[in-house]
């Protein structure tokens, strides 16, 4: 939050007042002011005060922070500039001052903004042929891109399922393993027998629930901590199949594909919740300082599945560090993409390339540690390594991938991995969004040349910087 900065956050407070059903003469009265300065407040007539904002926090248990941050919509200025940088559009010149504007006082037109724009890049992915055949546009927008982005939207942190899964949880421990745990509630509650079976016998599935004869097949391929997930999936599936249904309800899907995709999403979480209950992995992430090999062994879980549960530790008042979340393949595709709080890269592009998430497939198995600062001065503290694939078929394959975690740096003193490392005085890489909205002059990393600007390249002069341009 900006000091110099009024707040006008109409648009938010209108959309919680409606989350919970009441009107402003009910919403007033719980915040202990007329009803004729909550309409002001609403429409951008009167800033949110830091009062209000303690009464907002009191009354409806709101996470001060996040209801006043830049990114606490699903679409913020952020992601708007990278809208508005693309060459159709950068012509136009809009400032990041308007698009905060539009993004604090018009979340949906905002929201409307992206979608269209992310139905335009899928479009332009498409064959020159194939065009559309008269579909619904919003076909364009794939299931996967619309499932991230209402993922992103709640922060990644899902309450609904996190209180079931912490007591189911907490009710299967078990000192060595949960694996047998959790196939015995299978059994027990659900009538579910679990199978290990040759891959052969499921084809292109690593696992496969027969409803028929109750019986849940996986895969022998599987490493044991990701039968151990298999399972805790398929029962989160049926323990949680009422608050999946209203989720997905209130989620409301655009088509068939994305609600699966959202359903396979929500079952997941779960899954993970039951592996590791909010409390107890949150305790001991502290205790151990988030280091994850720790975590691994206490929680019998691999390095992707305790990398990504700490990016959903977003319950209020027992928060973990707020990191954010990579994964990428060695061509440089982006495959998982999560963040409990900021995130400092492209919403439609790529990395950059000067972050050591790429290095990490030359030393495989171990941590790098960086401190990278973005464009704006804002400085995270990072780790990447490699993981391998859960499954691999064919043995020819490739079986690596690599994951990047990172976090503000003001967190960083709470995380093992900086141990020794001076945050305040050691140089920051300087890293920056897709190479073609990134602002940075003299790098000579670009791959591309930046949107909607005018480049410097002279015959007689070569740079450093393949694509130099002149600066705003």
């Amino acid at each position: 939050m900006t000091p110099q900065r009024k707040l006008f956050l109409g648009a938010r407070l209108k959309r919680l007042r409606r989350d919970r059903g009441l009107n402003q003469s009910q919403m007033a009265d719980q915040l202990g002011i007329s009803g004729s300065y909550l309409n002001h407040l609403e429409r951008n007539q009167r800033p949110v005060t830091a009062g209000i904002l303690l009464r907002l926090a009191e009354a409806f248990d709101v996470d001060v922070k996040a209801f006043a941050s830049e990114s606490a919509d699903s679409t913020g200025a952020g992601q708007l500039t990278e809208v508005f940088s693309d060459p159709i559009l950068a012509d136009l010149g809009v400032s990041r001052h308007e698009l905060l504007e539009l993004a604090d006082n018009a979340p949906g037109v905002a929201e409307g903004i992206a979608r269209l724009y992310t139905a335009l890049r899928e479009l332009q992915r498409q064959p020159a042929d194939a065009g559309t055949g008269g579909a619904d546009p919003r076909v364009l927008i794939t299931p996967e891109t619309w499932v991230r982005d209402y993922i992103q939207a709640q922060r990644n942190h899902l309450p609904e399922l996190e209180e079931g899964a912490e007591t189911l949880g907490g009710a299967l421990s078990h000192p060595l393993s949960l694996a047998e745990p959790l196939r015995q509630r299978l059994k027990e509650a659900w009538g579910v027998e679990v199978r290990v079976v040759d891959p052969e016998f499921l084809e292109d599935a690593s696992q496969h629930f027969d409803q028929q004869r109750r019986i849940l097949m996986i895969s022998s391929l599987l490493r044991p901590e990701n039968r151990q997930f298999a399972i805790a999936y398929q029962l989160a599936l049926l323990e949680f199949a009422p608050i999946i249904a209203r989720m997905l309800e209130s989620a409301r899907p655009p088509d068939p594909g994305s609600r699966r995709l959202l359903h396979m999403s929500f079952a997941n979480y779960a899954a993970s919740a039951i592996l590791m209950p909010y409390g107890k992995f949150l305790r001991a992430a502290e205790e151990h300082r988030y280091a994850i090999d720790r975590l691994c062994s206490q929680f019998g879980s691999n390095v992707e599945q305790i990398a990504h549960r700490l990016t959903t530790l977003g319950r209020s008042g027992a928060k973990g560090v707020p990191f954010f979340m990579l994964r990428v393949d060695p061509a440089g595709n982006i495959s998982k993409r999560y963040a409990g709080e900021s995130f400092p890269f492209s919403h439609f592009g790529g990395t950059c390339p000067r972050w050591h998430l790429h290095t990490a497939f030359q030393t495989p198995g171990q941590t790098i540690r960086q401190l990278i600062e973005t464009p704006d001065a804002q400085r995270f503290f990072t780790i990447s390594r490699t993981i391998e694939r859960p499954i691999r078929p064919d043995l020819r394959d490739d079986a690596l991938l690599a994951i990047g975690l990172g976090c503000d740096v003001k967190h960083a003193h709470r995380i093992a991995y900086a141990d020794g490392l001076d945050l305040t005085n050691t140089p920051a890489t300087p890293v920056g969004p897709a190479c073609a909205i990134c602002p940075r002059l003299q790098c000579p990393y670009r791959a591309t040349a930046p949107a909607g600007r005018i480049l410097a390249v002279e015959e007689n002069r070569k740079t450093i910087s393949p694509y130099p341009f002149v600066p705003s």
